[in-house]
């Protein structure tokens, strides 16, 4: 018995079906698990900056170009690259394609923003499909076969996903279904794109963990022996939450003087909380010790390199140095602050009840059941006997 499954004209045998029936399953459940984890988390910035570099990796990888993706960090923040004796033409060749592929994902120009609405109709179009995981990877498989190129369905896929399925959009794009070994039929190559998609949700929680333990111990580093007014806490929440940041940038959000930002964000670079990318005198960026390997691919300022006595980089060159922009809406503690609101509601509601119900008690003449004349509450007869006293 063969059957026909509604995504598309693909037929599939009862044992295909089963476990094509498991992987969308396992994939919803792996991408439920990671946006639920994400939603309104105080770490969502810096996690999706990780997700991305991880994205462009894997997809630049089976597009045949491998790319640190920390070099891949570098060139987004127009960092130059520190390189030794390896092949420089051949990284530069893989980090100029992925940069391509990463504008692609976060910000198309307005031809690729094209193609991306046209990937996005492709997506959508006819009947609906068992599931919108099936019907991403029809329209992913039906878009390459008609000899459509690959970035545009990408980005189509994330935005797609994060409309139906999930709460945010998460770059997760089941790359290493297109590897070059993989069968392309799509009753066998179906199972292999949704399995593909649960292991890069699994994979980013796995680092969203990491990556919140980190934060998490440089808290409690932070909190050792400061004063109750410190804005230590505050800032590092706000560079927690952006990959990368200045300390201009930190002392207008935080409302201090750039000074005090500047030797608060060397604090905490001397307590190991933070590291230094940029390696220069001016336009210093910062990010959390998660980004030491970063730190290490950039190259150091040609001063350094060359001697003091040299003559320094051009001011042009300086301003190229920008950092990856702080959403204007953090709120980073907003997860683990308490609202009392409801539990003050519902107890202003119980004492209400109890005052009526002694009103009522008091109309029928049996006030002194109701504790309000007769004999006092136990606890005020607490405190009278302590006045007494």
């Amino acid at each position: 018995m063969i059957a026909r499954c509604r995504s598309g004209g693909a037929r599939f045998r009862p044992t295909s079906m089963v476990s094509l029936m498991a992987a969308v399953a396992d994939a919803a459940f792996a991408l439920g698990r990671l946006d639920q984890a994400l939603h309104g988390h105080p770490l969502l910035p810096a996690s999706l900056h990780r997700l991305r570099l991880d994205a462009v990796r894997r997809q630049a990888a089976v597009d045949g170009y491998a790319i640190d993706p920390w070099h891949l960090a570098a060139v987004i923040e127009h960092l130059p690259l520190r390189l030794g004796d390896e092949d420089r033409g051949g990284v530069f060749e893989a980090a100029r394609h992925a940069f391509v592929q990463y504008q692609w994902l976060v910000a198309p120009d307005f031809d690729q923003e094209g193609a991306v609405q046209e990937a996005m109709a492709f997506l959508t179009r006819g009947a609906p499909a068992e599931s919108p995981l099936l019907g991403v990877a029809r329209g992913l498989h039906d878009w390459l076969e008609a000899g459509h190129a690959r970035p545009a369905m990408r980005t189509a896929i994330v935005r797609h996903l994060g409309a139906t399925l999930l709460r945010t959009p998460l770059p997760l794009t089941g790359a290493a279904a297109l590897q070059a070994d993989v069968p392309w039929g799509f009753a066998a190559w179906a199972p292999l794109f949704l399995q593909a998609l649960a292991a890069e949700a699994r994979d980013a929680l796995r680092q969203l963990g990491l990556l919140e333990q980190a934060w998490r111990q440089a808290r409690q580093i932070v909190a050792t022996g400061r004063r109750r007014n410190s804005r230590a806490p505050a800032a590092l929440d706000l560079i927690a939450a952006a990959p990368l940041i200045s300390a201009g940038t930190l002392a207008d959000r935080l409302g201090m003087a750039p000074k005090n930002a500047l030797a608060l964000l060397d604090r905490f670079a001397d307590q190991g909380v933070v590291v230094e990318v940029t390696h220069r005198s001016a336009r210093r960026l910062f990010g959390l010790k998660g980004l030491a390997p970063l730190a290490e691919e950039v190259a150091l300022p040609r001063r350094a390199r060359r001697g003091a006595g040299r003559i320094r980089v051009a001011a042009v060159e300086e301003a190229l140095v920008e950092e990856a922009p702080v959403p204007t809406t953090l709120s980073p503690l907003a997860r683990w602050q308490p609202d009392y609101a409801d539990l003050e509601a519902a107890m202003a509601a119980a004492d209400q009840a109890v005052r009526n119900a002694g009103s009522r008690l008091e109309a029928l003449g049996l006030g002194g059941l109701g504790g309000r004349s007769g004999s006092a509450h136990p606890r005020q007869q607490g405190e009278a006997a302590e006045d007494h006293e």
